[in-house]
């Protein structure tokens, strides 16, 4: 395990040293007092556990990384991440997850607004509950939500799938509830796992596009 101290490192150092691992390597951040930036572009396998609060943007464009963070999230967690994981203990601010590709994030306390804005593959685990806006624009992946989700869930949503555990505010335009078929129960039941979330897959409901607005319609101009 090596140690890194940003009382004693700066941001630019931790970033440098962490891109430059390899394979199995494991780091250990610490005195992070909101900083931000943190952990950013990391392409190999190594597990990085950060102990404190960070600020924005940290995890971004993370492909392979296995990143652990004991503390909150300020905006732009895991921002255009392409694979790996990373997980939150605590909170994360808004836009978590934004045009994520791919790989698995698990923020175990609440999200803000925008939670996998233009969402492209990534899957999202929210134990607690996420703001307005959540998967605008959501093109694949999963959002799952184990708590309540905010106004205007799914606005312009692709093909992305949203499971609720809680109530949903209201939904965004052409989002719809959905039925829970095998598959998705399946896809739920092992998201859950990976996440460590002891929840029942029947306690959720399905939501995704209804589709209308996948090409131009007069008859739905209000819609657009």
């Amino acid at each position: 395990m090596t140690a890194i101290n940003l009382n004693e490192s700066s941001v630019r150092e931790l970033n440098e040293k962490l891109q430059s691992g390899s394979s199995g390597d494991q780091f250990s951040v610490n005195n992070t007092v909101g900083k931000h930036a943190l952990s950013v572009g990391l392409i190999s396998e190594i597990n990085v556990e950060i102990n404190g609060h960070v600020g924005y943007y940290c995890a971004g464009m993370n492909q392979q990384a296995n990143i652990v963070i004991n503390g909150n999230a300020g905006p732009g967690l895991a921002e255009n991440m392409m694979s790996g994981e990373v997980r939150v203990t605590g909170n994360a601010s808004q836009y978590a997850a934004a045009t994520a590709h791919g790989g698995l994030l698990i923020i175990e306390g609440d999200a803000s607004s925008r939670c996998g804005i233009s969402m492209k593959g990534v899957n999202i685990v929210v134990g607690g509950n996420i703001g307005h806006m959540s998967a605008f624009m959501a093109q694949s992946g999963c959002l799952v939500v184990c708590g309540d989700a905010g106004d205007a869930l799914g606005d312009s949503v692709y093909e992305a799938k949203i499971y609720v555990r809680g109530e949903v505010k209201s939904l965004g335009t052409d989002c719809i509830e959905k039925e829970m078929r095998d598959e998705h129960k399946k896809e739920l039941k092992e998201l859950l796992k990976q996440s460590n979330m002891n929840h029942k897959v029947e306690d959720f409901r399905r939501y995704g596009s209804a589709r209308k607005l996948y090409n131009f319609d007069i008859d739905q101009v209000d819609e657009y």
